[in-house]
């Protein structure tokens, strides 16, 4: 089957369907320049484990070392600007109003695009929080209003005194609960979902489309390569998002109701 009908199959899908979920991993802000975590190992970084840079464990043993890692992040980060992927999902909002977006990424890329509705299952990585939460989980901190020596010190929470963290989900960190059990919620009940960009191998994750299978919906899938959702995938659209996105949103117009 051509890349085309597969695309128009695609749109068929979406335009039947009364319950949407979006789920997008790495791959989707990848083709926006954002290094992923490992491709962010780099340079000065690459000599440290991730273990010493993205755990508790780490922030406790050396809460400094971490907080640079994560400025060097937001610092190469920044430049990132939506792309078309990005703005076809925002678009298809005015087909699906707060049209659902589990995403496993920490960037805003889709809020700057134009999406409301984003679950996020791994923080954000431009937020901020007290290491110790001390005024409620979480207690948002923002670093704009502190003051402190930015080459040799670190914020600290201006109510306990307890270093500020990234407000991401670190490797042996829960999942937030009521992001994760809503995106589950609504796996649950979608009759499409749409997978765009994730390997599909980071549980729990990886147990949405799954979700979605087992309650009778449908799954499509827009992955460059195949992944671990391909084997229950419906419609598995090979190719970079910001390219079969947006022709798969243009071909809403003219798709017949599946």
């Amino acid at each position: 089957m051509s890349i085309e009908q597969r695309i128009e199959n695609a749109a068929a899908l979406i335009k039947a369907c009364q319950r949407m979920v979006v789920l997008t991993g790495a791959g989707v802000s990848k083709e926006s320049g954002v290094p992923t975590f490992r491709d962010a190992l780099d340079g000065l970084w690459a000599q440290y484990d991730p273990q010493r840079l993205a755990t508790p464990q780490a922030f406790a043993a050396n809460p400094k070392l971490v907080w640079d890692f994560y400025e060097y992040r937001r610092e190469i980060m920044r430049p990132a600007q939506p792309n078309p992927a990005h703005r076809a999902l925002a678009a298809l909002e005015t087909r699906f109003p707060g049209l659902p977006i589990i995403t496993q990424n920490v960037d805003d890329l889709h809020e700057q695009a134009g999406s409301t509705n984003i679950i996020r299952l791994h923080g954000k990585i431009n937020a901020n929080r007290c290491s110790k939460n001390c005024q409620g989980s979480p207690t948002p901190i923002d670093v704009t209003t502190l003051e402190w020596d930015h080459a040799h010190d670190m914020p600290h929470c201006p109510y306990c005194g307890h270093p500020v963290r990234p407000d991401v989900v670190w490797f042996g960190e829960m999942l937030p609960l009521d992001q994760l059990d809503e995106a589950k919620s609504l796996s649950a009940r979608a009759d499409v979902m749409l997978v765009v960009g994730t390997s599909g191998v980071v549980v729990p994750a990886s147990d949405l489309p799954h979700i979605t299978k087992r309650a009778g919906g449908k799954v499509i899938e827009i992955n460059p390569s195949e992944s671990g959702i391909t084997p229950v995938a419906d419609i598995w659209l090979q190719g970079a998002a910001g390219d079969l996105l947006p022709r798969v949103v243009a071909a809403l117009d003219t798709a017949q109701d599946a």
